[in-house]
């Protein structure tokens, strides 16, 4: 029988890990005015070849904040990768959250159904990193070393 995923287990801190290469791999070319434009035309013309729709045309304002996005994500994404602790996970998964709900009302407000598989990762791996905290019944303060303070063998 296996046991279920804690925060305090070596495989909690695995999947925290996972979440970040992905969020590496899927962000880091936001992170620059010159790769959000390669990222840019790829979705766009998969958008379109997917009939998802493509995306608006990028200007000025729109590729500020999506290299803002990418480069705050990067460098989360590396902080979890070199060091991942629970806390991380658990601030991961409520930053997931908000991206999904941004995310959910964009697409609720027009926004090219490309975004789709994106939401439905960004909600999976919310809820990986969140429902082990749910499951402990806490969420309160943490051992940054460890997990939830009071957690066995501390």
């Amino acid at each position: 029988m296996s046991r279920p995923l804690t925060p305090a287990r070596p495989a909690y801190l695995r999947v925290v890990r996972a979440s970040a290469w992905y969020d590496l791999a899927v962000t880091a070319g936001f992170a620059t005015p010159w790769t959000y434009t390669l990222v840019h035309h790829a979705l766009s013309s998969l958008g379109e070849h997917l009939g998802l729709g493509p995306l608006p045309a990028p200007d000025t304002w729109q590729t500020l904040f999506a290299n803002l996005m990418g480069s705050v994500v990067t460098v989360w994404a590396a902080l979890r990768i070199l060091r991942a602790l629970p806390l991380h996970g658990l601030l991961d998964g409520i930053a997931r959250v908000l991206f999904s709900s941004w995310m959910a009302y964009a697409l609720a407000h027009g926004a090219p159904r490309i975004l789709w598989p994106f939401l439905t990762l960004e909600i999976a791996w919310g809820v990986v990193q969140l429902l082990p905290w749910l499951r402990t019944g806490h969420a309160g303060p943490v051992d940054h070393h460890a997990g939830p303070v009071g957690a066995a063998g501390r």
